[in-house]
């Protein structure tokens, strides 16, 4: 295509109304030779406006990032895909880091996702002078060319960041040579405090950081190499904030190049300390490492950061990322003697003015409070703004110098409790003593003077401020409520107190945030103190009313594991107004959905917090038919809303919903959805066919002359089991479709022979492509095994008339060897009891025996003797299982389990060491947590969850009793096919079969009086008792 043409089309792309004409257009010509690199130009050239240009990168990136990896085709049928032609990528190899170099901002964004893939995907092969070129550009005289190279040497980095070690191998060639060249710019540009400065600076700091974050090459970064780079981070971090700096706002401040700069360097030691720096708390590897980094970087590094501090401390701006990073430093610090020697002197006014001020309420969030209070609370209660913030970083610090340093707890309390009596003390400060007593609670309560007096402390400092006329105050007082919510209480009077004040923040507040936090609180009240659910139990109505507003308002999260507390802890009396509740929440997850336009994570989450509520709701209403009903149509619109609109975010959450309301009756609306799921499957739905299997399983068992009468029903599992046996989904689905196709066969016996052909050719013919793991294989043999138990003639003309590519011989004859090879890989109750029934059916074959069974004759009762081996483990294992539900034992109290450490001692985080030991395990390839699980009897298999009539607890069929039966019959009836069963068995396996024998006695007689006690028990005609008896008399 020609330049002109293709900037017009490009150009088109942008008009709404020629989009799609031009996108057209690019596709068919995107396939031609030369069509890249005229893109790569048009896209550099300074002649294209720049709405053209990104349209240009943007669908460049795209081409390169789908057609770049060359790929084969799946199937040998297949034609090749279509890949960039290795004449293209040669002038974009050319050409790709001067294009960097030079493009705009807009463009050269794009332009390195390109690099990144291409260093994916020919780095070193068919691209081994990358790096001279992004080397050649550094040591450049022109500084223009070193932004660009240096982005591109960073996404070098980032293609390796997180690979394995061995994997590494590549880039630590090259770093070795690039390291010296950008550590030698880093210093040159060290004098220049110029923004321009600052960037480069902050690029090369986030390469060094990108390099070593996850894994430090200690051959390449030696002590002496690693010692200068800490030098010069030490002295970023140290250096003065240019004054200009502060003449900007301060919201725009953490964006100035010189404050990045300070944060890459502070996150640099933070995370260098935190990983390898830290003994005890480093695998083996970095043992020496850490012991040498301690004692050689403490000093100076700590010196600098407690500086930073200290100008945080002088009223001095410290961008706040800055700050979190500094303070995650020196909470690493405080578990070791060696630097804690260093920042214990420190430590009480570090805690009374840098800690304690970012804990209290501040003026931004005063402002956010006021403005725009749904967003309050979205930052208050997202985990990611925690990882980022100062003032989680700050309560981190807290927390772990109290529960570590023996020093600290006393003069911390007494200085939160001087601000909590002292009458000059501002609102805003109480929070701050208040947040800080919360954020230590756990280690409070731990300790017995405070235990005692913690009581005492929510009477008088927390409880009056429920009626503080301060909103934060009032949220605060909740928050603190819940932190304590698991100390005993001594009087029950403050237990009901505390419920009451929170109850009522809930459900009389004016202030939203300060409804949230007592909705929290209420909930942990109500999980650790078994007396606070009585209190609130005749609340309950107008408190989950009054949660159902607050979650339709806020759309947080947390508030629908409250709401899924209440229901679950007061079902009697939610059952009253389930039906408005379902609908709330119905009307709630509607808006939801319809006001994010944009996929927000947060909507998305409260939408799934809102699925999950209803599904609780469904649960504990389950005994209640009649609500179900009503409530069925409710869930039905949400059910709705999600399969025909293709919410595929959801569909976990819908398919649970589904199976709630299939589990015990299935109405004609349900059976409607039914056929809903079976479209969702074809359109994108396959990837959740493991999802869809309880519902599945629900519909082929809960209503089976329902599931019968409309054949429809029957060939749409066998369509969705033969899509997904036939298609790359993985083995786990697939186990999943073979066992629906075995549910069906032993969930209709006699009532399913015309499929049974369809079946068994589906499966052997899966068998015949690669197989990966031993649950695959085993339940494709299953499905033919409960064919042979349905109806062994039925199933021995099939195999005689079928035919399978790729099978040579006897089908029949495979299929027994491949069985009696694999009895060791059945695993759990069914599928062994499934393959003793197989077996049993073998041993019941008279007249025309098959050649092939009687081939395999000695082989039988072996393999049954392993199977009743396991069976009997498994047993037994089921047993225990139900006896521990039955006694589980109550929680002791937990008694303080963290030693508080003397200034000269090291924490040894004895959790952290195995991790750690894990990790590098597998960092060297011999973790061995992923082998196969030995066969001890215990297990049950996941598939085992999709139950049978073979599995019912009433079911008459047992294994044992009619094995014994069918082998004792077999002496007298066939004993030639009865000697050559018997003859090559070993004494321990005749003893084992006796065995067998006795069990099957005993299991006989245990049905039999199972039998008589459900008619009524055993009838005496005889009611006289004689007065005396003769034992001698004949």
């Amino acid at each position: 295509m020609e330049v002109a043409k293709l900037i017009e089309v490009l150009r088109a792309t942008l008009d709404p109304n020629q989009r799609e004409e031009a996108e057209h257009q690019l596709t068919e010509v995107h396939k031609i030779i030369g069509f890249a690199p005229v893109l790569l130009q048009v896209v550099m050239s300074d002649q294209v406006d720049m709405p053209v240009r990104q349209a240009g990168v943007i669908y460049l990136k795209n081409m390169l990032t789908q057609y770049w990896t060359e790929r084969e085709p799946e199937h040998v049928t297949d034609s090749i895909p279509f890949n960039v032609h290795e004449q293209d990528r040669q002038p974009i190899r050319d050409n790709i880091i001067e294009a960097i170099i030079h493009a705009p901002d807009p463009v050269r964004v794009q332009l390195c996702v390109c690099l990144s893939h291409i260093i994916k995907s020919d780095f070193p092969g068919r691209w081994p002078n990358v790096a001279e070129k992004m080397a050649m550009y550094i040591n450049s005289d022109n500084s223009a060319t070193w932004m660009g190279a240096l982005l591109s040497i960073y996404q070098f980095v980032k293609v390796f960041e997180y690979k394995r070690c061995e994997e590494r191998q590549t880039m630590d060639d090259t770093m070795v040579h690039i390291l010296p060249i950008i550590y030698q710019r880093l210093l040159q540009l060290a004098a220049d405090p110029s923004e321009a400065s600052c960037l480069l600076q902050k690029q090369i700091l986030k390469i060094y950081y990108a390099y070593v974050q996850n894994y430090l090459p200690l051959s390449v970064v030696t002590k002496e190499v690693f010692t200068q780079w800490m030098e010069a981070v030490r002295h970023i971090v140290d250096r003065d904030i240019p004054p200009e700096a502060n003449q900007v706002d301060e919201e725009d401040r953490p964006e100035l190049a010189c404050w990045k700069l300070k944060k890459w360097a502070v996150h640099i030691l933070a995370r260098v300390f935190e990983r390898y720096g830290s003994p005890e708390n480093v695998i083996k590897e970095y043992n020496e490492f850490s012991e040498w980094y301690l004692k050689t970087f403490s000093a100076g590094v700590l010196n600098v950061l407690l500086k930073l501090l200290e100008s945080y401390r002088l009223k001095m701006y410290v961008a706040p990322r800055v700050l979190q990073q500094a303070l995650n430093y020196i909470n690493q610090g405080i578990s070791h003697a060696y630097s804690w020697k260093f920042i214990k002197p420190h430590m009480q006014v570090m805690i009374q003015d840098v800690i304690f001020p970012l804990m209290c309420h501040s003026d931004e969030d005063e402002d956010l409070w006021t403005s725009d209070p749904h967003e309050y609370i979205r930052v208050k209660y997202d985990v990611f703004e925690d990882f980022l913030s100062p003032v989680m970083a700050a309560q981190t610090v807290f927390h772990s110098a109290t529960a570590k340093r023996k020093e600290v707890l006393n003069k911390a309390m007494g200085f939160c409790m001087s601000v909590l009596t002292n009458p000059s003390s501002m609102p805003r400060q109480k929070d701050g003593a208040l947040h800080m007593i919360g954020a230590v609670a756990e280690v409070l309560l731990k300790r017995k003077i405070y235990k005692d007096q913690a009581e005492q402390m929510l009477t008088t400092h927390v409880f009056p401020s429920f009626s503080s006329e301060f909103g934060f105050l009032r949220a605060r007082a909740c928050w603190v409520i819940r932190c304590f919510a698991e100390m005993k209480f001594k009087t029950e009077h403050t237990l009901k107190t505390a419920v009451d004040l929170v109850k009522g923040a809930l459900c009389g507040d004016k202030d939203l945030p300060v409804r949230v936090e007592a909705a929290i609180a209420l909930q942990m009240l109500i999980t650790e103190q078994e007396k606070a659910k009585n209190y609130v139990q005749p609340y309950v109505k107008p408190v989950i009313l009054e949660l159902l507003q607050v979650i339709r308002e806020t759309e947080n999260d947390d508030l629908t594991g409250v709401m899924q507390k209440l229901v679950c802890t007061y079902v009697e009396e939610v059952i009253p107004i389930a039906v408005d509740m379902m609908t709330h929440l119905a009307q709630t997850f509607a808006h939801v959905v319809e006001s994010d336009s944009d996929g927000s994570e947060e909507k998305a989450i409260t939408a799934l917090g809102i699925l999950n509520t209803m599904e609780t709701i469904l649960n504990v209403m389950e005994d209640q038919k009649e609500i179900v009903v009503q409530l069925e149509g409710i869930v039905l619109s949400v059910i709705g809303i999600i399969l025909q609109t293709n919410i595929i975010d959801f569909y976990e959450e819908v398919l649970s919903l589904i199976y709630s309301l299939t589990s015990s009756q299935i109405s004609h609306h349900m059976w409607e959805v039914f056929n809903m799921i079976y479209q969702m499957f074809q359109k994108d739905g396959i990837d959740y066919f493991t999802d869809m299997m309880p519902a599945l399983h629900n519909y082929i068992t809960v209503d089976t002359e329902a599931f019968l009468a409309n054949p429809r029903n029957l060939e749409i599992i066998y369509n969705m089991c033969k899509t997904v046996l036939n298609t790359d989904v993985g083995e786990d689905a697939e186990c999943h479709a073979a066992k629906l196709l075995e549910v069906i066969i032993l969930q209709y016996p006699g009532r399913v022979d015309h499929v049974l052909g369809s079946f068994v050719e589906l499966v052997l013919q899966r068998l015949t492509r690669e197989v990966q793991t031993s649950e695959l294989r085993t339940i494709c043999l299953q499905v033919v095994i409960a064919c042979l138990y349905y109806n062994a003639p039925l199933l021995l003309d099939i195999l005689s008339k079928l035919q399978i590519p790729n099978i040579q011989g006897s089908i029949l004859g495979q299929f027994l060897k491949q069985w009696l090879r694999d009895t060791d890989c059945f695993l759990g109750l069914h599928d062994r009891k499934i393959c003793v029934l197989g077996l049993c059916s073998l041993l019941t074959m008279v007249g025309q025996r098959p050649q092939e069974v009687t081939e395999i004759a000695p082989q039988i009762l072996p393999a049954a003797l392993l199977l009743f081996q396991g069976l009997k483990r498994a047993y037994a294992s089921r047993a225990l299982d139900e006896e521990s539900e039955s006694d589980d034992s109550s929680d002791e109290d937990d008694e303080y389990d963290g030693e508080v450490l003397s200034s000269d001692e090291d924490e040894i985080d004895e959790t952290s060491q195995q991790y750690l030991e894990r990790l590098e395990k597998a960092d060297r390839g011999d973790d061995d947590s992923d082998e196969e699980v030995t066969d001890d009897g215990a297990e049950e298999t996941a598939l085992e969850a999709y139950s049978t009539i073979l599995d019912a607890q009433e079911c008459s069929i047992d294994e044992y009793v009619i094995f014994k039966d069918i082998l004792t019959g077999l002496a007298n009836q066939d004993s030639v096919w009865y000697q050559n069963l018997v003859s090559g068995l070993t004494p321990a396996q005749i003893k084992d079969l006796e065995e067998i024998f006795k069990l099957a006695e005993q299991k006989k007689a245990v049905a039999n009086s199972k039998k008589i006690e459900e008619g009524g028990g055993y009838m005496f005609t005889n009611r006289q008792v004689p007065t005396s008896f003769n034992f001698g008399a004949s």
